[in-house]
């Protein structure tokens, strides 16, 4: 399969004909990614579909894709296939494909290739167990179309980073056979408060991700009507899910379940400023640092076992981290002298880079330069402490696997703190959350 290079905002994407492939969107340089819009019905055919495909192709011309689009299952070879980075079944229905087909797509995304279903996508190939679990859920029931609330669940993710915590849009709220949570990453639920018809009990996740069998799968259940492929947030909500699918964007799409926020957005209740700096609160949920050098640290806790999760963001050439294992104290180089940091800094050292142990064990470069996200977007680490052992994750990927044999230091009890550098190091971040996990052993 062809390797996925980083997708640039500026760049034209062109549409080549391949079968029953739609005219060419625009001409442009060389293309960066290509995506195949899928869009065969063998049931209930929606009339939003040319505007998803124009959509579709208008959002590529701007990213440096090229889409080509077709409704003949032929397309579906393994040597066709190999030419796409990924595949949008947009608002396909029933049987779509032969077994010769299916196995062809099983192998494509088993060999890394990305899936994006769009809308009725979860309406189709009920037969298929590999189809049902690659898309996270199938249909079961819909009310009419009416106004209802999405609550973003993370923002981290591209498909969602640019939505308001509570969207407000209209659409046809699909109900599903089954609760998709815990074997995908949730990134948007439904606020069945909000309009009549919802069916599960309270927790309806509606756009997802997941890493699958090899592949990455993005899933959205909106777009039914035709006026949301006219809505600019929705068109960027599918245009984040397209960039994570081709593997432009990267993002953490584990199952996340069980964590508490210790910073919710609202407020940062519980923590406290040791040393000069501070953190502002955006009305974006976002704590970003001014001045320095100084520490925000979690005072309401501390803790002996947990995966600490949070979305952080620098600017520039910047430099922070997040402390881990230090005692309570209003003095920040308490935290660096009895703690250890776990590094926001691409460009120093190895050992003093992101996802470092700072000073003390470098990250694994090459994974981490896989899953990094550059300046100006969001990341994510899970910083996983487990006795003296420390474990990191960047945007879901394993980089870093440390364990303190310092008896001056322990990881086993401690505070969490997020530092501000200087005045020149700007950085954000937002959803620190928490699950404690059992106690091993001592």
């Amino acid at each position: 399969m062809r390797t996925t290079r980083l997708l640039t905002t500026t760049a034209l994407g062109a549409a080549l004909l391949l079968g029953c492939l739609t005219g060419p969107a625009a001409a442009g340089p060389a293309e960066t990614g290509r995506v195949l819009v899928f869009s065969k019905t063998a049931g209930f055919r929606h009339d939003s579909i040319p505007d998803g495909i124009a959509a579709v192709q208008q959002l590529g011309a701007t990213d440096g894709l090229t889409v080509d689009a077709t409704e003949d299952a032929t397309a579906f070879t393994t040597r066709n296939l190999r030419r796409y980075d990924a595949v949008v079944f947009l608002s396909t229905t029933g049987d779509v494909l032969n077994a010769t087909q299916q196995r062809a797509f099983e192998g494509y995304i088993r060999q890394g290739g990305g899936y994006v279903g769009v809308h009725a996508a979860a309406d189709t190939e009920y037969d298929w167990p590999f189809y049902g679990g690659l898309a996270g859920a199938w249909f079961d029931s819909h009310p009419a179309i009416q106004p209802a609330t999405v609550v973003v669940e993370d923002h981290a993710h591209p498909s969602t980073a640019a939505l308001p915590t509570r969207w407000e849009r209209t659409d046809e709220w699909y109900n599903y056979r089954s609760n998709p949570r815990e074997r995908a990453h949730v990134l948007a639920s439904l606020d069945e408060s909000s309009y009549t018809g919802g069916t599960m009990n309270g927790d309806h996740p509606i756009a997802w991700c997941q890493s699958y069998q090899g592949g990455r799968a993005f899933y959205t259940g909106g777009g039914h009507t035709r006026e949301s492929y006219a809505d600019p947030a929705f068109r960027a909500h599918l245009l984040g899910g397209l960039r994570w699918a081709t593997g432009a964007a990267q993002a953490d799409c584990r199952p996340e379940n069980g964590y508490r926020r210790l910073f919710d957005g609202t407020s940062p209740a519980g923590w406290r400023q040791a040393g000069p700096g501070s953190f502002t609160l955006s009305a974006d949920g976002t704590l970003t640092s001014s001045g320095g050098m100084g520490l925000l640290w979690y005072a309401d806790a501390g803790f002996s076992s947990y995966s600490l999760k949070l979305d952080w963001r620098i600017t520039g050439d910047g430099n922070s981290g997040v402390f881990v294992g230090f005692p309570p104290s209003d003095d920040p180089w308490s935290a660096v002298d009895n703690g250890y940091e776990v590094q926001i800094d691409a460009t120093d050292v190895p050992e003093k880079t992101t996802g470092s142990v700072y000073g003390f064990q470098s990250a694994d470069l090459a994974a981490r330069d896989r899953a990094l996200n550059p300046p100006g977007e969001w990341n994510t680490y899970e910083i996983r402490v487990e006795g003296e052992r420390l474990r990191i994750w960047l945007n879901g990927v394993p980089v870093n696997d440390f364990t303190n044999t310092d008896p001056a230091r322990s990881l086993r009890d401690g505070h969490i703190g997020i530092q501000n550098h200087g005045a020149d190091d700007q950085v954000s971040f937002r959803d620190v959350r928490i699950k404690e996990l059992p106690v091993r052993g001592r």
